[in-house]
């Protein structure tokens, strides 16, 4: 999905892996968080792990192009290549441009 907007977009969605891939595909997850929140227009990137053992990604970019950038990068598609070696399934992925107010700093900045 491609947007005009000049509102944040946000890009989430939950990834279950495969049986006895959860700690190789957490390391995976987990290699990605401090690289691409050091990406030039990325403003919130989370990992989370739920109690049933899938994983939610949460990233907040500040355009299109930020995020087209980042999904660009050699870690991102080296990680895309690995990725169906480890989940179950297809991710479910969620987009969409933020209509709530985004603040200008951030809690813990």
């Amino acid at each position: 999905m491609t947007t005009t907007s000049t509102a944040p977009l946000s890009l989430y969605g939950f990834l279950t892996p495969k049986p006895g891939h959860a700690d190789e595909f957490r390391k995976l997850l987990m290699d990605l968080v401090e690289p691409s929140r050091g990406h030039e227009g990325s403003l919130q990137y989370h990992l989370h792990e739920q109690e049933d053992g899938r994983f939610f990604l949460y990233e907040v970019w500040r355009s299109q192009e930020d995020l087209d950038r980042h999904n660009a990068t050699p870690l991102l598609r080296a990680f895309m290549d690995e990725l169906p070696e480890h989940i179950a399934g297809a991710p479910e992925v969620y987009f969409g441009a933020m209509r709530s107010t985004y603040p200008a700093t951030v809690v813990g900045d």
